[in-house]
């Protein structure tokens, strides 16, 4: 799979027909901001463009964009086992779960041993129910959720049912711990951090986070925004060059 991602890239765009894009998202960006960029980049066409998975603005790495017919396959590619690597800060929470929002509350670490970090992740490993943060973009009523928690409301979720198939620990440097996730569609990477800090009696909230792969598709082989943008508007001038002969 490795070559043949790598053999894309060197592919000419068929936007119109269809596109798989593998895009590592830039920090601070929506998958949607990256969405409408690439829609913005290959105007005139009034194609569909969508994304295969949503990742936070403060995290970074794969996302699947798709253009016109492969749109159809959204599905099928959102529905993929994901990687993350990334860190857990413990000691403190934040209402967000992560760095969106500042940390609302201190907890100790003094107790906490590297022997119960590894058993902490070990725990998580298999069939697990989570609850989604306050702050994501499930709707409720046709309303985003972190639209109601931005106002001070009060948000009642359901938990949700995920597989974590394995959480390993890279490295510890207290209060910070370096991980390596891969799990089911639909798990939140900021719960895990949460509910991780409590499982060590403290508190913890996630302090970055990087989507490493999803399915087969490896974020090695990622474009970067920017020199995508710049190839397809060199594409687009060399077609308009090509049509004026």
């Amino acid at each position: 799979m490795e070559n043949k991602e790598k053999d894309q890239r060197e592919q000419p765009f068929s936007f119109a027909e269809g596109q798989m894009l593998l895009i590592d998202k830039p920090l601070t960006w929506t998958s949607f901001d990256v969405v409408g960029k690439i829609r913005n980049s290959i105007k005139p066409l009034k194609i569909k463009v969508g994304h295969a998975g949503t990742l936070d603005p403060l995290a970074t790495g794969l996302l699947i964009v798709c253009t016109g017919k492969f749109t159809k396959k959204i599905d099928s590619y959102q529905a993929e086992d994901k990687e993350y690597i990334g860190t857990i800060t413990l000691g403190g929470t934040t209402p967000s779960y992560d760095l969106e929002t500042a940390v609302d509350e201190i907890f100790p670490t003094d107790h906490i041993t590297e022997e119960m970090i590894y058993a902490a992740a070990k725990s998580f490993e298999g069939e697990i129910d989570q609850y989604p943060p306050a702050h994501s973009a499930i709707k409720i009523n046709g309303e985003r959720v972190y639209e109601k928690a931005r106002r001070g409301e009060t948000v009642e979720l359901k938990t949700r049912h995920v597989s974590i198939n394995s959480f390993t620990i890279e490295k510890i440097e207290m209060p910070v711990v370096h991980f390596r996730v891969s799990c089911s569609k639909g798990t939140y990477i900021r719960s895990l951090a949460y509910d991780f800090g409590q499982a060590l009696q403290s508190g913890g909230h996630l302090s970055s986070l990087r989507r490493t792969k999803s399915g087969d598709y490896q974020v090695e082989n990622a474009w970067n925004l920017e020199e995508l943008i710049h190839k397809i508007k060199a594409h687009k001038e060399i077609s308009v060059a090509e049509n004026q002969v």
